[in-house]
């Protein structure tokens, strides 16, 4: 490939929004002539290793965009800690054919058991699949909008938690709310009902919910459409955060 024709396909490749190719031509063109490519052959594989650079650009993208804590994956997570959790169905989770379904998911158990990991796992997933995702504790959620009602913006910021495929919603049950708050919740997993998907994560049980949010009406409700298509796992093992604990003060008296 002479010189002049590289410098007018890198141009052409620009002006097509494909910066990836201009600055790999050469090493596309060494690739091809190495293995002796045909002509579709070579096309092939340049418009494959374009595809592969923005899919993760648009990954990485996602991410920074979801306000996820951190972005572990299920490879982190370590099931053999949770005997009792069988890993197939965070696997089948994993799948994301609720997400494709619209439906739900819900996480529960008790503090320190990994269920913002999981969640957060599963949003990660999704994002690699092509999903928008969007993270948010429930007390940020209804703080951002009591705020926006105040102002009289609630319509525009309730399009943070509706636009994304998925929501992750973690924390449920770690503060009770007011009434008022829980009217907000309600208008959130209604409006998201058959429309997108919810991931969260809760310390109490759905016979709890009703405590959670100061009223049994309003908490049937929220659980009638949030339950109709959900998948709820269960995890009721020790907690990773006081094992770590413990295994540090352990540590510190051997030493001491």
């Amino acid at each position: 490939m002479s010189e002049l024709t590289g410098n007018r396909i890198r141009t052409t490749a620009g002006k097509l929004g494909l910066p990836h190719l201009a600055e790999a031509l050469n090493q596309y063109a060494q690739r091809a002539d190495e293995a002796k490519m045909g002509y579709l052959d070579f096309l092939d594989l340049v418009l494959s290793e374009e595809l592969a650079v923005r899919d993760d650009r648009r990954f990485r993208q996602g991410l920074r965009l979801s306000k996820l804590p951190h972005h572990k994956t299920l490879d982190d997570y370590d099931f053999s800690f949770q005997p009792d959790l069988d890993p197939r169905k965070v696997k089948d989770l994993a799948t994301l054919s609720f997400v494709e379904a619209k439906a739900n998911a819900a996480l529960l158990g008790p503090p320190g058991v990994g269920k913002m990991h999981l969640a957060v796992a599963l949003a990660v997933a999704a994002c690699r699949a092509g999903y928008s995702i969007y993270f948010t504790s429930l007390d940020d959620l209804v703080r951002n909008l009591t705020a926006a009602e105040t102002a009289g913006r609630l319509t525009s910021k309730l399009g943070t938690y509706l636009r994304p495929s998925v929501l992750v919603v973690d924390e449920v049950g770690y503060q009770p709310l007011e009434r008022a708050e829980a009217n907000l919740v309600f208008q959130v997993i209604s409006k998201r009902y058959e429309k997108g998907s919810i991931i969260l994560t809760s310390n109490k049980t759905f016979s709890e919910w009703g405590q959670v949010f100061g009223d049994e009406v309003l908490a049937t409700a929220i659980l009638d459409r949030l339950l109709h298509h959900c998948d709820v796992v269960s995890i009721n093992g020790p907690s990773y955060r006081l094992k770590n604990r413990l295994a540090a003060i352990e540590r510190d008296t051997q030493e001491a």
